[in-house]
């Protein structure tokens, strides 16, 4: 199987990191994760040191966002395929990384994608009173979740990028030569910039994807983008730039429709 590098950004994000590198440390396949530290104040660093993994790289250095962190992560990535794994996501399954490196067995795959679950968790451990969190206090609470939405990608199509689909980008595994080739996130789309990329490698550049139809990771709900109606509006000038960034011309209703295919999501929810 080709070896997968996972990239994690990471800053304060000692509340709920324990997730992400249990997630990575219990799959059934060797991962090579990289975590890029923005210089973290509080118990981040060492919940890393203290949580040891063979093929683990750190490097905490001030960065210029969590985009910027991702391309220095996958700059330093040495596997065949590589993911994305924020602070404070973490995957469905111990079996995720496997069921993806199966799909990179056919040489022609390029890319792949799944399903995505935000979820809410009962009773988050934070930080209070100058008190640092362990690994100990938080191993001592039972994390539960509540399922809020469930982004079901569906199969791949080239055209629905102009009904504004997109694949959830924490379940967007890309092999290493495609970024070689195409490049990595541009630092000038903001909030926008994972979308450019995937216009550019799927639709600009048509690279051979496909589509695992089961929920991949969960994810901690809080996206910058959607928290106030401003955001959403700046979120739309960003995606437009995007578009033209690619030489591509969106039709009137696409980055509306954007926003709003997001809404059956409220209520659909992932089989059992």
């Amino acid at each position: 199987m080709p070896l997968i590098s996972i990239v994690t950004g990471t800053y304060n994000a000692a509340a709920t990191l324990l997730g992400n590198l249990e997630s990575l440390q219990n799959q059934t396949v060797q991962v090579e994760h990289i975590l890029i530290d923005g210089c973290s104040t509080d118990s981040t660093i060492d919940f890393i040191k203290r949580y040891p993994s063979p093929l683990r790289r750190l490097v905490s250095e001030p960065d210029n966002g969590i985009y910027d962190a991702m391309n220095k992560g996958i700059k330093l990535a040495t596997g065949d395929v590589i993911g994305i794994l924020n602070a404070d996501d973490f995957y469905a399954d111990n079996n995720v990384l496997e069921r993806v490196a199966k799909v990179f067995d056919d040489p022609e795959i390029a890319a792949c994608y799944g399903d995505l679950l935000y979820v809410k968790e009962q009773g988050t451990v934070k930080e209070s009173q100058g008190t640092m969190l362990t690994i100990q206090n938080i191993n001592r609470k039972e994390q539960t979740f509540e399922t809020i939405r469930y982004w079901k990608s569906g199969p791949f199509q080239s055209k629905k990028f102009y009904w504004g689909w997109m694949p959830p980008h924490p379940t967007f595994f890309v092999r290493r030569s495609v970024y070689e080739k195409y490049g990595l996130f541009d630092l000038d789309l903001g909030s926008a910039a994972d979308y450019e990329l995937m216009l550019r490698f799927l639709l600009k550049h048509r690279i051979n994807v496909t589509y695992i139809p089961e929920v991949l990771v969960k994810m901690r709900v809080g996206g910058v983008s959607n928290v106030s109606f401003a955001n959403r509006l700046r979120a739309n000038q960003m995606d437009r730039k995007a578009w033209a960034a690619n030489g591509l011309k969106p039709h009137p209703w696409t980055l509306w429709m954007k926003p709003l295919r997001k809404v059956p999501q409220w209520w659909q929810r992932p089989p059992k």
